[in-house]
Order: C-alpha cells, then structure tokens, then sequence
C-alpha cells in the first residue's frame, strides 16, 4: 500500500520547508519538497534531499544506553527503558533532594525548531519548570541581533520575504541564501528580471555574492559603520524620506548627528572597502524605492552585532522603504506567528537562576550535577570546546543525552536516550524565514525503541511520580494550545499541511505603528540607555575589527561560516555529504598563505589561546588579507586532529544580548606536524 503524508523540515534554517513524504509498505521511500506550497514550490535543499538516507542510517542509536567505558569514550550498553527512566528518576530526586532544582540543567538547542518536539517543546520546559530546574538562556544563535532590532522596530519581525519578487535594490547583507536558506532566490529572480539590482555585502565571496549583480567584500564586524556611511550618502543626496521621518520616527535630530559622523572616507578606512563603491552604493540606496534588506544570523556573531543589526535597521526609517512592499528589512519572521507558546513559569516554586548556552565551559561548574542535553551537540557546536570537553569529564556530573546519533557530545553521557526523527513524530513548525506555519504529521513508525521528545518526558514524569496534569497532555493537545492564538485550525492545518499566518497580503508589518514604547521606528531609544547601551545607533567595533594586526598575538581574523553540505553539525556523520564537503577547510588568502609557507591543500594548524584544530589549506580570493575562513559543522571526532573551529572560539559576549562571537576570534596558521 502507498500514502503520502505532509510533513516539515525541522532543522534550524529560515525556510523551514513544506515536504511530502511518500509511504510504501510502511516505508518511506521518497522525499520531496511540497509543490503546492508557496515559498518551498517543490524544492528541497542538498542536505535535506538525503533525510529518509539519514533516518536510515547504520549509526542511528535505536535504543537506550549506559556508560560502562570512561567519559569521553562512547562506550556503553544495551539497557531497558524501564531501567534507564528509572536510573534517571532516582539520580534526579537525589540531586533535587541534596542541592535543589537548581542544580540541574536543561540543555537544549536547535536540532529542531518544532514548536511541540523542539526548542519552544512545552513538554520539555514545563517539565523543568515542576522540578525548579535553572532555566537555559538559548542565546546563541540571533540574540544580538534580535536585541538590536528591539531597540528600533520594536521586534525583529520584519518584511515578508516573498516581497523581495517586487524590491528594485536588494542587500543581501551578511547573507548566504544560496547555501543557508536558498529559496528566497526564486523571489530574488524574480526582481531581478523586473530590473532589480542585487548586492552582497560578505566578507567571503560566497556562492550567493558570486550570483550578485556587485559584492563588496567589507571587513567582519565593521557592517554598523557602513550603514552609517550608505546614510551619510542619502543626506549628501537629500534622498531622506522627510515625511516618513516626521510622521512615523523618533529622535531624528540626534541620530542625523550620529550619521554625520561616518563620511565616506572614514567608512572606507574602517570597513576596508574603496570610498568610490561605498558611494556608488549609497547612491543607489538613496534614489531607488523599494530597497529590500535580508541580514540573518551570521552578521551579528561578533562584539559589535547588536550595535550592527540597530544600524541596518534604521536604514528604511530614514529612507521610508517601509510604506512600500517590497521595502524594508527581514531578520526573522518568526515574531509574526504569535503561537501561544505557554511554558507555565507558574509551575516553578521558585523563582530559579538562569544558565547561558554560550557559557557552558564556564557554568558547568560545581554547582551544576546534572547536565540534560537534547536537540544539541555543545561538544560540536559551542564556543571554548576543550574546556567543555574538560567541564563534562567530572565524575559528579549526572549527563544525560538525548539524540539521534553517536555525536562528540554522546560520548561523554552516562544515559543515552534514542530520539524519533522528523519522519517518525508529530510537530508544529514557524519557518523564520518565511509567513507560514507548517504541520508535520508521522509518516512512519519510529526503529528501534526511539521515542518522541514529548512522550520521553511524559513517560519520565510517571517515573518519577509526578501530579502536574499539563505534563501529560498529548502532542494534539499540545498543539491545540500553540494554535489557540492564531485562528488558524489545526483540522485544516493537518489536512492541508500548512497555512499562511493570519496577515495581509501583500504585508506592510508596521502599517499600524511600531510594536516600540512610543509607537514610532525609534532613532533613539530609552530602553537602550536604560540597558547601558548608547541612545543613538552607532559603530561597536568587533574585538577583531578594533585591533590593528601589528597589535595582535595572533594577527588573523577568524569566522566560521556555514558549510554548504551540513547544517550545524547535523549531516556531519552523512559518509555522502562527507565525501562532497571534501574534509574540513580553512579559505587563507595568497597574501596570508605566503609568508607561512601554507599551500594549497596541505593540512594547516589554526591555533590561538583556546586550543587548535587542523583543516586542509585553500588558497583563494575568497577571503580578504587579514581574514580566514573556517565552515563549521565537522564533528570533532570525524576531523583530523580531534577537533573543529569551535577549539579557537572565545566564550565572550557580543555587545547586546549575550548573543556569540563565532566571526570574531584572533587565530594564527601553520602547517601541520
């Protein structure tokens, strides 16, 4: 017998896809994008494309483990669910007894966005939340530049991304689509057949800015200062949209100064971009309605990528680019679903401290007995990887790890749990790149003895005898609740699989005000100073971008974009997708490779303060002088060496938010051994 049935990507990218999967026998047997769906059309990314591949896979952990073997040495045994909830429940009453909730921590990420079975999963959290658990600060992926945007618009929700198709100049700013995200392309062709004018503002020229109409290749760190420059422009031209100003900003005067104080020239020094196209640009910018801005995460991984993304964001406030479709800015939709995502903090008996994900090297400290990790692989993902490394050998430390396969982070677990994949389970999904919530229904039974997020936590609360009645609500009723705010029907939604949120089309999201305290796009901004962050959006430089070389230990600038075959480090363990990454790479320009005696596809030491790891040498124009370019997403293990970009990372916060610096680390290179 064959079925198909409508289902989600779940991996943490803007477009979160509409898929179909089809079922034979009880078996899924192909995998394709949903053709009825506006934003997906059909077509799946080349990691995703290999998914039923990967659920399929000879290293899926299908059942329940013990450690037997040292932390660190991924061995372990076969046991029972019954045993292991029950070694589990007895270890947690007995930390909670001794030390309090506190003492445990929920460490969870990304590896799904499902509103049920993922990151906003109410199981999981209301769960912790009876134990008086720390709670996790999920910090970081956007946070800088979610603060950042907070500060003008009042969210950082923004354009409809389908919007771009009538957008005239488009700055794909800090952004890679074709590699992270790439089906907003189809709308950017779209514009661009109408005569739009594409631009990629990257430090790498990366597949997406080989595709543009012109790439500036600016230095990382340095995008507040060039957006400051662009409107410095726009007043030589007189281009601002006074009206615009008048009618719907706050404190003009005072960001206009600011803006006066970033001429060309200067922009031009700090950005390491010629003055000639820093005016060009801003030209362009001033006399073409509408400018479309897509920025994602990767632009405000830095010290300064708050301050970054608070720039950028005034740019369609001076220019008025948000009375049009078309116009504006979008860093992530997800602000626009409005899920009634109830974690019931109620449920705390106390009010409870808070743990940072970026700070696991240092907060996984005595205090801390028992580190649950699920949706996440720190070992991999997480800046500082050899003190984390160090942090989770402690004998005292009670880790449990939920997942799909034996990643760096397994290793170093006393409980392994086997968890369904996105085939196997039920979830609701937001894509943050895009104006649609996604249903996912189970296509197939889960192998094994893998069991879903929700009934782990569900089967766990039985163990450990507790009463609260929400913790046993079903994944149906779990989405009941997400859906009760949106007047969208989860009958119609699962028939259908997907719906477009209750919002007008085409959409103006700030026709009605802004969401800020004085209903305007805010230039200057109270609840800024209130934080200790400058009234006025200005240039915080990034650690890198603020230190001449002849000043540094370590002269080279580090950032670890993302790899074309992996997302994070999911796919990391595909032997296919492995074989096309062609091994961990480091991009050196020639100028750079030179002096160090590197060539071309020799494995090369990328060392500083924190550690090192080993990647083979790429020689390319690729990267500036000054700048190297490591794509992160290759387990530790699968690497030679023992170890990825994250070992060089700092643990060290951006300007706003606590948000990561994974595009702002001093490293040096050599040849290897």
């Amino acid at each position: 017998m064959t079925s198909t049935t409508f289902g989600a990507c779940p991996l943490d990218c803007p477009d979160t896809c509409s898929w179909v999967v089809t079922v034979q026998d009880g078996k899924a047997v192909s995998l394709r994008g949903n053709r009825e769906h506006p934003f997906t059309r059909g077509a799946l990314c080349v990691k995703v494309n290999r998914y039923l591949e990967h659920a399929r896979a000879a290293d899926r952990i299908l059942y329940p483990m013990r450690r037997v073997g040292p932390k660190g040495s991924g061995r372990f045994e076969r046991i029972s669910w019954d045993e292991a909830l029950s070694e589990i429940a007895t270890r947690l009453h007995s930390i909670i007894d001794e030390y309090g909730g506190e003492a445990i921590w929920p460490y969870q990420g990304t590896g799904t966005l499902g509103y049920i079975q993922g990151e906003s999963g109410k199981a999981g959290r209301r769960f912790w939340n009876v134990l008086g658990a720390s709670k996790h600060d999920m910090n970081i992926c956007s946070r800088a530049g979610n603060v950042g945007l907070r500060y003008v618009n009042g969210t950082p929700g923004g354009m409809d991304p389908e919007t771009f198709a009538l957008s005239k100049l488009i700055l794909l700013w800090g952004t890679n689509p074709l590699t992270s995200g790439h089906h907003v392309w189809k709308f950017i062709q779209e514009a661009r057949a109408a005569g739009a004018y594409v631009v990629a503002i990257d430090p790498i020229r990366t597949r997406t800015a080989d595709q543009a109409d012109e790439h500036l290749p600016i230095r990382p760190g340095t995008d507040a200062a060039l957006a400051l420059g662009l409107l410095h422009v726009v007043l030589e031209e007189g281009a601002e949209d006074r009206d615009f100003i008048e009618r719907y900003t706050l404190g003009w005067e005072e960001f206009q100064a600011e803006i006066r104080k970033y001429p060309v020239d200067r922009v031009a020094e700090i950005t390491g971009l010629p003055a000639e196209r820093i005016r060009s640009l801003g030209v362009r910018l001033a006399h073409t309605r509408p400018t479309g801005i897509r920025v994602t995460m990767g632009i405000q991984r830095h010290a300064g990528g708050g301050a970054a993304l608070r720039a950028i964001a005034c740019i369609p406030g001076v220019t008025g680019d948000w009375r049009y479709p078309g116009g504006g800015l979008v860093y992530s939709t997800s602000a626009h679903a409005r899920l009634n995502v109830d974690v019931r903090e109620d449920l705390l008996p106390k009010p409870v401290r808070t743990l940072t994900m970026t700070r696991l090297a240092s907060s996984l400290d005595e205090t801390v007995k028992c580190l649950w990790v699920y949706g996440a692989n720190p070992v991999g993902s997480s800046p500082d990887q050899n003190r984390i490394r160090a942090a989770l050998q402690r004998e005292d430390l009670f880790t449990v790890v939920m997942e799909h396969f034996p990643t760096d982070t397994v290793d170093y677990a006393d409980i392994v749990l086997p968890a369904t994949m996105q085939i196997e389970h039920m979830d609701l999904h937001a894509g943050y790149g895009h104006m649609y919530l996604i249903w996912n229904e189970p296509a197939v039974e889960p192998p094994g003895e893998c069991l879903s997020t929700t009934e782990t936590f569900r089967r766990l609360a039985r163990h450990m005898g507790l009463t609260e009645p929400c913790l046993y609500d079903s994944d149906l009723e779990i989405a009941e609740q997400l859906l009760s705010t949106t007047g969208i029907s989860l009958e119609e939604l699962r028939k259908k699989g997907w719906a477009r949120l209750d919002v007008p089309d085409p959409f103006l999201p700030f026709a009605d005000g802004f969401p800020t305290p004085s209903g305007r796009l805010e230039f200057v901004s109270a609840r800024a100073e209130a934080d200790g962050q400058p009234r006025v959006p200005g240039y915080t430089p990034s650690l890198t971008a603020g230190t001449a070389p002849a000043d540094r230990a370590y002269p080279l600038t580090l950032i670890t974009p993302a790899q074309h075959m992996f997302l994070n480090t999911t796919f990391g363990n595909n032997p296919e997708l492995l074989r096309r990454s062609k091994g961990p790479k480091v991009l050196v320009n020639e100028a750079d490779a030179k002096p160090r005696g590197l060539v071309d596809g020799q494995l090369a030491r990328v060392f500083n303060r924190n550690g090192e790891f080993t990647a083979y040498v790429e020689i390319t124009d690729r990267v500036r002088p000054g700048v190297v370019a490591a794509p992160k997403g290759h387990w530790p293990k699968l690497s030679p060496g023992g170890a990825n970009p994250n070992a060089v990372v700092d643990e060290r916060d951006a300007d706003m938010g606590k948000g990561a610096v994974f595009h702002d680390n001093f490293v040096d290179i050599a040849p290897a051994g």
